[in-house]
């Protein structure tokens, strides 16, 4: 009886102040799916939008959906992020046993990334009629498209408040004058965008991890002074997040080894986990499962 009656132990979201409906749901991806420890393990899945069938040309399981979410529930994964499209035709077979992220808006890898906007694709009721845990939505920091990208963001910040539920947003440095500011990945731009999340409304960030900028890059002088160090790096863009979660992108395909050591490095810096695709769908089956595995062994050891 005294179990029964227990209050619920504290836990890293209780600092995000979110609505019960948000609680909930993060929490239930945090605590009760993936590591069930307080980390997030994603396998996002809107390459076929945002990169094209190139990804999957040397990966044919890759291009396959039922893979993918087969893939989410044998691994363990905190949830699997998907657009509408697929999420209507594949969800509903492995609902019940793994958490759904729906991906709000998107574009292709066609036009240059001089003025990159991401269209709406999706709204944040469908996503709830689908049973999403979570919504994404991706934000091109420093676009000179940004006024039509910050509106598009707070219609979607307010109706996932409305709706109770988890707003992550892909924050992705972009646009013409970017590169002259040390580079899409350099440590002011993804500092920025860290910022940015956090104060546009975000409940979880997802990131790029920083690296050393272009020296001959107009970056702002104060940037250059600072450490270039990965590990520094990486810190200082998670302590600009503040109350909002960061997860790093597991990025392009490294070796079991390479992304393993990538991931201790941020969840050392204070990361609250990885949202990675390629270097999940870009292997066999069988060493998908094992990286997930090992994967699920290094942030056990990060129980937040």
């Amino acid at each position: 009886m005294g179990d029964a009656n227990r209050l619920r132990e504290p836990c890293v979201l209780d600092k995000m102040h979110l609505a019960s409906g948000q609680y909930s749901r993060l929490h239930r991806m945090m605590y009760e799916y993936g590591t069930a420890n307080g980390t997030l393990l994603l396998l996002p899945y809107d390459h076929g939008i945002e990169h094209g069938p190139i990804d999957f040309l040397d990966y044919l399981q890759g291009a396959d959906p039922e893979y993918l979410f087969r893939l989410a529930v044998q691994g363990k994964f905190s949830g699997i992020a998907t657009h509408l499209g697929l999420a209507r035709r594949y969800f509903s077979e492995v609902a019940g046993q793994v958490p759904l992220v729906v991906k709000l808006n998107g574009k292709t890898n066609i036009p240059p990334d001089d003025h990159a906007i991401s269209a709406m694709t999706g709204d944040v009721e469908s996503a709830v009629r689908l049973g999403a845990d979570a919504v994404g939505y991706t934000l091109y920091v420093g676009s000179p498209e940004q006024h039509q990208d910050f509106e598009q963001l707070r219609a979607v910040r307010r109706e996932s408040e409305l709706l109770g539920i988890p707003l992550i947003v892909w924050a992705y440095p972009r646009g013409k004058y970017i590169e002259s500011k040390g580079g899409r990945d350099g440590l002011y731009a993804v500092d920025y965008a860290a910022r940015l999340a956090l104060e546009l409304g975000a409940d979880v960030i997802k990131l790029n991890t920083p690296k050393s900028h272009n020296p001959d890059a107009s970056t702002p002088a104060r940037y250059k002074e600072l450490e270039d160090e990965r590990f520094e790096m990486t810190k200082r863009v998670i302590a600009s997040a503040q109350r909002a979660l960061v997860v790093f992108t597991g990025g392009s395909f490294h070796s079991d080894e390479d992304f393993l050591a990538d991931l201790d490095m941020v969840m050392r810096a204070g990361a609250s986990g990885i949202i990675a695709g390629r270097n999940m769908f870009q292997r066999t089956e069988e060493n998908a499962i094992a990286i997930t595995k090992r994967v699920h062994e290094l942030l056990g050891e990060y129980s937040q």
